[in-house]
């Protein structure tokens, strides 16, 4: 489902450029809002009266209670916990739970925190790591709309955030595909008309109720302009402001099972919220008196079914086993405006029921004589902007055009990538092939390092016997030198004993007849 009128402004053309506008125009309204909620004491006087009695029969006292309670219940026991927060915003409710859980003994848990806007998430930062939670806290910034999960939680959450999200089918897949067993969605948002406008039957009861009120209660502090007449205003013009918040309840029911389910208000809301409500002093007996009225009116026409809530809290889980507490009859069934219901405005008149006012008429015609000046002013400011406006659409219509010729030569250029392509599928074939060739000669280049491995191995063994056979030949070499020595003294030695022979040889010559008389002489 896409906003009415729209095509999903996410596959591309002129409609991407819409997205994109839309993201720059989402990041730049909370850029600088450091308090999110809000509201003024007109909203506080009727939540309190009305809504907070509601909630307390159901165990907790405010939206901030609720998502404390029923996160704690499914974070009790052993084991790591995680939970994630579907648009955190600046992060003041993640902060309070975490340290919530850490005081109810929840344990090691983590909150996964996700956020579009990066200066929402560096002021949750700080004040997690000002208050001591910083270690339970992770900050991711994405846009919701893309977000594919990759953990599982026990818990999600999501605090006003569904209606800024143009792809619910997408979120709401993401969190039932990542929630555990037993996990469950906990979320308080608006499920009212898309932009957050009045289907026709609530807004004939507003305009009944626009005519009670004096002039200077019809002050539109947004626009900062008088309104004789309620303008019903379309608040996702240009942004995410509520642009689907018609298909959160159905989507939801097609996906979960409801285990708590509140639902409330619808005509109060323009009289209670940021536009109007600021007009209104909750300490003024007649301003209070009328929102009592409008509540009285407006819980009748939805108790009857003749119109549907706009606000949700509510507690969902996977098993359908479960049974779903809900308040009176308001049931989330029950709370489903058909479709394909259509109903025709009765044309309630306009101008003033003067007797309904508390007030000096002279006083109220001096308001109004001030608000006609300052409504010249602001005329004369929307004539600037719409002035600025008009420049901006041409200047968007020659960005489109050139988009559409840079379209062409992307055309031009696409039988060039095909060829392109066709190159690329043949490196790829050649890239195998070379692989396989790298494998061979890798498994060559192994068995060669292996074979050089064990020729090393077989030359150090070498080197050590030419060591051992270099000592062995230094050794013999001594041997001979002293061998030598000992030849060349023996030589001596033959040499003296060959002399003393000649000797004796001619000796005995010489002295052989002296023997052989000397023998002679002895026998005789």
């Amino acid at each position: 489902m896409t906003v009415p009128g729209e095509s999903d402004p996410r596959r591309g053309g002129r409609d991407a450029s819409s997205y994109a506008a839309r993201l720059h125009v989402e990041k730049s309204i909370y850029h600088d809002c450091l308090d999110v909620h809000e509201l003024p004491a007109i909203f506080h006087y009727w939540s309190n009266r009305y809504v907070r009695p509601k909630l307390e029969a159901l165990g907790f006292s405010t939206p901030d209670e609720m998502f404390r309670k029923y996160a704690a219940e499914r974070c009790r026991g052993s084991g790591r916990k995680r939970l994630v927060s579907v648009g955190s915003g600046n992060c003041e409710l993640e902060i309070a739970l975490a340290l919530h859980l850490r005081a109810m003994g929840c344990g090691e848990f983590v909150i996964d925190c996700l956020e579009l806007n990066p200066a929402m998430l560096e002021r949750g930062r700080n004040a997690a790591a000002g208050a001591g939670a910083g270690d339970h806290l992770n900050f991711v910034q994405m846009d919701l709309n893309e977000w594919t999960a990759s953990e599982e939680y026990d818990v999600a959450i999501a605090n006003q955030t569904l209606h800024h999200v143009l792809n619910l089918e997408n979120l709401f897949d993401q969190i039932g595909r990542s929630l555990k067993p037993g996990g469950a969605l906990i979320t308080a948002d608006m499920i009212g008309r898309n932009g957050h406008l009045r289907w026709p039957e609530a807004l004939d009861i507003v305009q009944e109720f626009w005519r009670k009120l004096p002039p200077s209660y019809r002050f539109n502090r947004r626009f900062g302009r008088y309104e004789e007449s309620f303008e019903d205003w379309d608040c996702s013009v240009g942004n995410f402001e509520g642009i689907r918040a018609q298909d959160i309840l159905p989507l939801l029911l097609g996906r979960f099972h409801f285990e708590l389910f509140v639902a409330y208000a619808n005509v109060i809301d323009p009289f209670v919220d940021r536009t109007y409500g600021m007009n209104f002093d909750a300490a003024a007996a007649w301003d209070r008196e009328f929102i009592d009225q409008v509540n009285g009116r407006d819980e009748k026409e939805i108790a009857a079914g003749r119109i549907k809530p706009t606000h949700m809290l509510a507690v969902l889980g996977k098993d359908p086993g479960v049974p779903t507490v809900y308040r009176e009859s308001l049931t989330p069934e029950f709370c489903l405006r058909d479709p394909s219901r259509v109903v025709v405005s009765t044309g309630v008149p306009g101008g003033y029921e003067w007797a309904a006012w508390p007030h000096n008429p002279q006083r109220e015609v001096e308001i109004v004589c001030r608000l006609e000046e300052r409504l010249k002013e602001t005329n004369a400011l929307v004539e600037e902007r719409t002035a600025w406006a008009y420049r901006l659409d041409q200047e968007i219509d020659r960005a489109w055009r050139r988009i559409q010729e840079l379209d062409k030569e992307l055309e031009r250029h696409a039988g060039w990538a095909k060829g392109l392509d066709r190159e690329i599928d043949r490196a790829r074939l050649r890239i195998k092939e070379l692989e396989g060739e790298v494998i061979e000669r890798t498994d060559w280049a192994m068995r060669l390092e292996r074979e050089w491995q064990e020729r090393t191995d077989w030359a150090l063994s070498l080197e050590q016997e030419l060591k051992e056979c270099s000592e062995r030949v230094l050794l013999l070499q001594r041997e001979l030198k002293e061998r030598t020595s000992w030849a060349r003294m023996l030589n001596r030695q033959v040499e003296q004993a060959r002399e003393l022979l000649a000797l004796g040889r001619r000796g005995r010559k010489l002295l052989g007849p002296v023997f052989r008389m000397a023998r002679r002489v002895w026998r005789r």
